[in-house]
């Protein structure tokens, strides 16, 4: 990796988007460091440190939630609106027709993508800023994060419907920056702007870990020992997820050969690569919506856990610190896997295709035959790619269950795939962009 890199630097072009990609990272960091007005940043932390889907939140957006940023909302708004049109696209047959008109198709899916974002950024917005006025970090009615500049004049409801005003239009100002950001990145950089944002944000959390460590080992030195070990698991983690990200399952299909004229067509031999990982992260994050989802409402109307009543063991049923949560989480990771890859890949329409193409899967005759043979590879395909998610996801809950004082760390499985998978796509298009240019031509 290390050598592309070094050989992308040499070319000027290269060289050039690499600069532009890491100027508009750079703007995106600036970004997440600049205070909403009306808000108390500290307040806003310690409330999402309580409710676990605002955590989660917290450490894709880079912390920038926690401190009550202009960029709170961060890309989720995006992916949201992305799984949502994504979606839509098999269930509506005009969005379908879209997706299959090429480029421009899908330059108009992706302005409905965007335009979409931003609605779901306005309900996140208002939903966030209905959050903060409703809680009370301090539990005595002295702890909220939103009003801070009325704070001594609550019946003041001019200042109260201004920072309203104030706070859900910086939110939704800060999704439409990212989404910006991301369109530079796409035109004059590296490409893939949106998972490289999103890649950053993650990262932005390594040093606040190491500074984890830090103190842990200071706070005592037999905790060097579960230090050490996590830091090697880790990095077999991280092996076995550059492993399962490449894998893929290759079938081979085979041309016939027809005679037009005095030349010969078709006879190829080639194949079609099903990857092990082809859902990506996808399943996690709808596993993790969905579990999140009961705590994130209850803690709205201000039940956080801690009481004896159904309603606060109901939170503490769902809390991501249980063994229940985590069997539960696999199970959906799974249900989710195939759900995903049932919606993107079609055996029917797939052995449809090769069929007239005159092409066939050795010892499978066209047609129903074929479309079996896939629909049963994809089913064992899925099953080994919904298991690697599944530990993948599950590992940090079962290693903070087995050693309560890694309890703190904000990288899990999730961040550690998505930063992994955006390493390894931005490796792969380095290297196309400079075969393209270091081509030995056709004369030689």
């Amino acid at each position: 990796m290390f050598q592309v890199f070094r050989n992308a630097w040499v070319d000027t072009q290269l060289r050039k988007k690499i600069l532009y990609t890491l100027f508009i990272i750079i703007l995106f960091r600036l970004g997440s460091s600049i205070f909403v007005p009306f808000i108390d940043s500290a307040a806003v932390g310690e409330m999402v440190k309580g409710v676990s889907l605002l955590n989660y939140l917290d450490v894709m957006t880079g912390g920038s939630l926690g401190k009550g940023t202009l960029l709170a909302m961060s890309i989720t708004p995006y992916i949201n609106a992305s799984i949502i049109i994504q979606l839509l696209t098999v269930a509506i047959p005009p969005l379908e027709r879209l997706s299959k008109e090429g480029d421009v198709g899908r330059k108009k899916i992706n302005m409905i993508t965007k335009f979409t974002s931003l609605g779901i950024a306005l309900f996140q917005a208002i939903a966030f800023y209905l959050t903060l006025s409703n809680s009370d970090t301090n539990g005595d009615g002295t702890g909220d994060p939103v009003l801070k500049y009325c704070a001594a004049n609550r019946s003041d409801q001019f200042s109260i419907i201004l920072s309203a005003i104030v706070i859900v239009a910086c939110f939704v100002a800060g999704a439409s920056l990212i989404i910006w950001l991301g369109d530079r990145i796409n035109e004059k950089g590296l490409g893939n702007g949106i998972s490289m944002i999103l890649f950053a944000g993650i990262i932005s959390n390594v040093p606040s870990v190491i500074d984890y460590f830090v103190k842990l080992c200071a706070s005592d030195m037999s905790n060097i020992i579960w230090v050490l070990l996590t830091i090697i698991l880790f990095l077999a983690l991280i092996w076995f997820v550059i492993l399962m990200t490449n894998a893929e399952r290759r079938i081979p299909v085979q041309y016939a050969k027809r005679v037009v004229g005095r030349k010969m067509y078709g006879g190829q031999s080639t194949h079609i690569p099903i990857k092990v990982a082809m859902a990506g992260v996808m399943p996690i994050i709808f596993a993790m919506s969905l579990l999140s989802l009961p705590q994130t409402i209850c803690y709205f109307f201000g039940i956080t856990g801690n009481g004896t009543t159904f309603w606060d063991g109901f939170v503490r049923f769902f809390s991501p610190n249980s063994i229940v949560y985590a069997i539960i989480y696999f199970v959906l990771i799974i249900a989710f896997n195939y759900f995903y890859v049932s919606i993107q890949y079609n055996p029917v329409e797939i052995a449809n295709n090769l069929k007239k193409n005159n092409g066939a899967i050795p010892g499978y005759r066209p047609g129903k035959p074929t479309s079996d043979f896939i629909y049963n590879s994809l089913n064992k395909i899925t099953l080994i790619g919904a298991i690697f998610l599944g530990i993948i996801a599950v590992f940090p809950i079962i290693l903070s269950l087995c050693v309560p004082a890694l309890n703190g760390i904000s990288l899990g499985g999730t961040t550690l795939l998505i930063i992994v998978s955006v390493a390894l796509e931005t490796v792969r298009s380095l290297e196309s962009q400079m075969m393209m240019r270091h081509h030995k031509g056709f004369l030689e």
